[in-house]
């Protein structure tokens, strides 16, 4: 029998205690040494290992912004330009009472609380609450003196000419990202140049030295001359604007071009918007209807059969075709002439000057399906002009093999057939140049320290018809002016050549074309024997009087008189004068 014995529990329950005091008593000293530690680091020596981590060097890059290219119109007035300003951010770990700065940034800036609080509570190094802000609101800020609200200054995109031109020109977003017009189509040449240098900075993000050159790091930062007059730019919108008001209508399109060399002076979209404030307005406000929207373009269209009868040779301008006295059966169904005019017969020309319906048919018919199609296509319609816009239509063309019994007879007054104002221009220009179908441009040069770069030069497309049928048609096109429904398009001391268009509007939901909305336009070119002036003036769904020759006309000499003038274009009266004094 052992003699060994256990000792008590209680004996070694205390044993246990005392080693765990012990060790308790290990760990709480240690802790609080380490807070002793971390308590002196923060305070005690804060201001002596920051000192040193500010004089602790490292590497990093500086990026120079050079600001987004100027436009200018083509005498140099500048179209779109830059401002400085002020952008808002906070560095979160700096603010000292998150509530309070949240609500002074957010009702300062116009902002949602939420947003803002959330931007000021989170472990961001840095967080932007307002870029580019206004300078009241920038005031307001400073004198509040926020901790942790901080400023930079940056180049904010600006139009000093609100309106005019705001369709075409476009507008950027708040990174100076183009997002319409040419602002959007040329961003590659007009965003901001980007330059960096190697350098060496201290703890605080200061610089010490520079360590290399400076290097691109992205091409860009060109400026941009554009083939638009603000002059002949403004005069075309004032005056559009005004009918479009006087007329009730809904909107309204005017399309300047020299229809030697495709460049485009004026494109008028009414209304308009302020590209300041883009936000401001609605997507249709904001498009471009002369290249983007397509319609019918009605009797405008009956010089383009004509041209084609011409050109072909399958008749003369005072060959004469009979019009059914007003009255036409094709596919089963009548059609008739505006006003329900009863022509009999008519020759090529007074087809034209009276703008008949059945005139137009019966030249189309003579002339063919095929060929008629051929011209067509020739004169750029159903397809894209590639001017360097965005959303550029081809407007509506259907194919060839598709057309039914009526197509070739609707296509020959402008109907069946869509067209963008634009592609209507650039073809009558080819009637007026002499035959040729030149490529239409908006942009003119680009620019770099005030030294053209690359010059952008007229383009040939291909030649359409003779210079004969060209010269046949600017007699029966000045026919129309004098002595049809185009004697509002008249002006003194310069010969006009043009048509007349009124077109009935086709409702989608019946299927059918209405009697009561219409698109009135005049298209023309002056001086007609040597011309400087392409024109078409479109006002869609004016109410009360609806025919172009007095809603639209009136509009086309406004501008022409106003542009010739600035063009310094003299009159014959202007040219006798001068002749007899020498």
């Amino acid at each position: 029998m052992s003699n060994n014995k256990k000792p008590k529990s209680s004996s070694f329950r205390n044993v246990v205690k005392v080693r765990l005091i012990f060790v308790s008593g290990l760990l709480l000293l240690f802790a609080v040494s380490l807070i002793a530690r971390l308590a002196n680091l923060q305070i005690a020596q804060h201001k002596t290992l920051l000192a040193k981590s500010e004089k602790q060097p490292h590497h990093g890059n500086l990026k120079t912004y050079l600001g987004r290219g100027t436009i200018f119109d083509r005498n140099g007035n500048e179209l779109a330009t830059n401002l400085m300003v002020e952008s808002v951010f906070v560095v979160p770990q700096e603010v000292r009472d998150r509530k309070y700065t949240s609500k002074v940034l957010a009702s300062a800036l116009g902002q949602n609380y939420d947003r803002v609080y959330k931007e000021v509570s989170s472990n961001k190094q840095f967080a932007w609450i307002k870029r580019k802000a206004s300078t009241d609101e920038i005031i307001h800020l400073k004198k509040a003196a926020l901790s942790g609200v901080r400023f930079r200054s940056e180049q904010k995109r600006f139009y000093p000419k609100r309106e005019l031109a705001a369709n075409v020109i476009g507008f950027v977003g708040t990174d100076d990202y183009g997002l319409a017009g040419i602002e959007q189509t040329y961003q590659g040449k007009l965003k901001g140049m980007v330059y960096s240098q190697p350098i060496e900075q201290d703890g605080r993000g200061r610089n010490i030295q520079n360590l290399g050159s400076l290097s691109r790091s992205n091409l860009g930062n060109y400026d941009l001359m554009l083939t638009l007059d603000e002059v002949i730019q403004f005069t075309a919108e004032y005056h559009l604007t005004k009918q479009v008001e006087r007329y009730k209508a809904d909107s309204g399109m005017a399309v300047v071009m020299n229809p030697n060399s495709g460049e485009i002076y004026a494109m008028a979209n009414v209304p308009q918007f302020n590209p300041n404030n883009y936000n401001k307005f609605t997507p249709e406000t904001r498009k471009n209807n002369t290249v983007v929207s397509s319609y019918e373009p009605g009797s405008i269209f009956k010089p383009i059969v004509a041209a084609a009868a011409l050109d072909n040779g399958i008749a003369q301008p005072h060959d004469k075709f009979f019009c059914e006295n007003g009255s036409f059966k094709i596919g089963g169904k009548n059609i008739g002439e505006a006003s329900n005019h009863k022509y009999g017969s008519l020759s090529m020309q007074e087809i034209i000057a009276k703008s008949s319906n059945i005139g137009a048919i019966k030249i189309a018919q003579k002339l063919g399906k095929d060929s008629f199609y051929e011209y067509i296509r020739k004169f750029g319609f159903g397809e894209k002009t590639n001017i360097r816009l965005p959303g550029v239509s081809s407007g509506l063309l259907g194919k060839r093999k598709n057309w039914n019994e009526r197509s070739l007879a609707s296509i020959s007054f402008g109907q069946e057939i869509a067209v963008t104002p634009l592609q209507m221009v650039v073809a009558l220009s080819a009637i007026a140049n002499g035959g040729t179908l030149m490529e239409p441009h908006i942009a003119k040069a680009l620019m770099r320290d005030g030294k053209i770069i690359k010059e952008i030069k007229p383009k040939k497309i291909r030649r359409v018809i003779s210079e004969k049928t060209s010269r046949q048609m600017m007699e029966i096109l000045k026919f129309v002016v004098e002595n049809g429904t185009g004697k509002k398009a008249a002006i003194d001391g310069f010969e006009v050549a043009g048509k007349t268009g009124t077109a009935q509007k086709y409702i989608t939901e019946t299927q059918s074309y209405s009697k009561t909305e219409f698109i009135s336009s005049f298209i023309g070119y002056a001086p007609a024997d040597n011309p400087r002036l392409a024109i078409l003036v479109m006002i869609d769904n004016p109410k009360g009087r609806h025919w172009g020759g007095v809603v639209a006309a009136p509009v086309f000499v406004k501008i022409v008189e106003k542009s010739l003038r600035h063009l310094n274009v003299t009159s014959r009266k202007e040219r006798i004068f001068i002749l007899d004094r020498a």
